[in-house]
């Protein structure tokens, strides 16, 4: 089997975002279960796709609005109200409906498509129709943007989040009624999406790493606490504004924090032990440098990859219930808290009475084995569809 797997930002180099890690697990087990895979989709601007061979560019692009100038700004917004798509899917329109078809024509022969996630898919809906498809929702982006609305201090953006919100709710629900079968990255995302049915749709259990992760070991901490983050995304943002305004205060100001990632500047803390240290060079052994690792999710829809990688590293853990969506085994190394007093009291238990690291392995094969039977089941959904479009 042949499929195009169309994406917004095709692989290039180390995965680092959420999105590109779950791209690369879905990606790989398409390949274990024997599928060619032709990548389909924009690059980052001075980029180089990671497989050029089974790899279609339709353009450079970069779709960070936080990058962005505010001539950019403005004009992906009066774009998008021009044409009634969404601000996240106009960013895409560097190509048009029928430069992408030219290129899915260059591919040669494919029997379907896997539509990975709703920006790329509803920038060309019109696109895809003629072949049997695979809907990857990352999200449920319109609840997010109801969440960005709720949230947001200013009414412009409670205004635009409200629309994106709005065409976002119609996007996927076209995209999972024209698939043949749908995968989230959270059980609880398929009633959000109305794909409940086990003949419509799976929850994919991700892993953040191709290979099994070490044995536990000896490790060096040089702080209590460490978090790390793309926190100017609005969903990982809100969580950050609730640990830093609601879990903080109530920690002793010797406990140490210390919080990699591109932070918002109007983003402090007062806390003695809070340290916003940017960019680092080694995102696991940052993490590996802490005692405990915060997992402050508050909003969002979809799976924390930062969760699952600290279960693949078997480091120790207090989480929001929200930061497990998309975990079935939870290790015995995290503890779960929802309310700010009690998140902030497990995180000193567990910092002055660290117990052993797991063994992440058993929980990363889990995962894998996991995933590979869901992704065996949409295959054999598009498959199906194949023959039944065939005879």
């Amino acid at each position: 089997m042949h499929l195009v797997f169309a994406t917004s930002i095709v692989p290039s180099g180390t995965a680092t975002t959420g999105y590109e890690i779950a791209n690369a697990a879905i990606v790989d087990a398409l390949r274990r279960a024997g599928v060619r895979v032709t990548v389909l989709g924009f690059i980052w601007p001075g980029a180089a796709p990671s497989d050029p061979e089974h790899t279609i560019v339709l353009g450079e692009v970069d779709v960070r609005t936080d990058n962005a100038s505010g001539l950019q700004k403005a004009s992906w917004l009066l774009k998008a109200m021009s044409t009634g798509l969404t601000f996240s899917s106009v960013k895409l329109r560097a190509a048009t409906p029928d430069q992408v078809r030219a290129a899915l024509a260059s591919i040669g022969p494919h029997d379907g498509y896997v539509l990975n996630a709703a920006q790329f898919a509803g920038a060309f809906e019109g696109v895809f129709r003629d072949r049997p498809s695979i809907f990857v929702a990352h999200n449920v982006e319109y609840r997010s943007a109801e969440e960005n609305a709720a949230a947001a201090r200013g009414l412009m953006q409670k205004v635009l989040y409200t629309r994106e919100a709005g065409l976002l709710r119609g996007i996927e629900r076209r995209l999972c009624d024209r698939a043949d079968f749908v995968w989230t990255l959270a059980e609880d995302d398929r009633p959000l999406l109305g794909i409940d049915q086990n003949d419509r749709s799976s929850a994919l259990p991700l892993v953040t790493r191709l290979e099994p992760p070490p044995p536990p070991g000896p490790r060096e901490t040089t702080c209590d606490a460490a978090l790390i983050g793309t926190w100017t995304w609005q969903p990982n943002r809100i969580g950050l504004e609730w640990f830093l305004g609601e879990v903080v205060p109530h920690l002793p100001a010797d406990f140490t924090v210390r919080i990699a990632g591109k932070t918002p500047s109007d983003l402090a803390s007062a806390h003695p032990g809070v340290k916003f240290v940017g960019f680092v060079p080694d995102a696991t052994e940052f993490v590996r440098s802490a005692r405990v690792i915060p997992l402050a999710s508050r909003a969002g829809t979809g799976v924390q990859l930062k969760t699952i990688e600290t279960f693949e590293l078997g480091l120790p853990s207090v989480a929001t219930p929200r930061s497990l969506r998309g975990i079935a085994n939870v290790p015995d190394n995290c503890v779960i808290a929802d309310d700010p007093v009690g998140f902030a009291r497990a995180l000193v238990d567990v910092a002055r009475n660290p117990g052993p690291d797991a063994d992440g392995r058993a929980f990363h094969a889990a995962q894998r084995a996991a995933l590979d039977r869901e992704i065996a089941r949409g295959l054999a959904r598009i498959a199906a569809a194949g023959h039944e479009a065939a005879a």
